[in-house]
């Protein structure tokens, strides 16, 4: 197991000197399910769910991708990074909506925290468009799948 590493000799927290390291092609995927139940997957149409707010994953994607490029304000020693690419996709199975967000960036920091963060608030997202329909809405599973590029891959067994 490694070490922790954002904090200082002293124990305080703190950044990352990524000054030394080399610029690489980076990618990460994350994903995140949304059990919705049957009322709410009884509301389907044609893949999505039209509410009065409007369509409810065209937005949840949309704002997962506003939050993957804002993570480094959400998240205190994230490095700010350039995403070169953020997609995120929805699929339905069985009452669930499962959400990957990819992201990718060629930087001398990771990308894992924007795939997550993107995953996660669409997430949200979609919760908090449905739950006028339900509170029995439930996140899960929020998790990196694989992250490549840097010091060392990631793939979820």
């Amino acid at each position: 197991m490694g070490k922790l590493t954002h904090i200082d000799g002293a124990g305080n927290p703190a950044m990352v000197d990524v000054s030394g390291k080399p610029i690489t092609v980076r990618t990460a995927t994350a994903k995140a399910e949304v059990e919705l139940g049957k009322a709410i997957m009884d509301a389907l149409r044609e893949g999505e769910i039209y509410t009065k707010k409007g369509p409810v994953f065209q937005t949840a994607i949309i704002a997962g991708t506003q939050a993957a490029k804002k993570t480094a304000e959400l998240i205190p020693f994230c490095h700010p990074v350039g995403l070169d690419d953020c997609k995120i996709s929805i699929g339905i199975q069985d009452t669930k909506a499962v959400i990957t967000c990819t992201t990718k960036v060629t930087a001398k920091t990771g990308i894992e925290m924007e795939a997550i963060t993107g995953a996660s608030v669409a997430a949200i997202t979609i919760y908090d468009m449905c739950k006028a329909m339900s509170h029995h809405i439930q996140i899960l599973n929020i998790r990196l799948l694989e992250k490549t590029g840097g010091k060392k891959d990631f793939k979820l067994v």
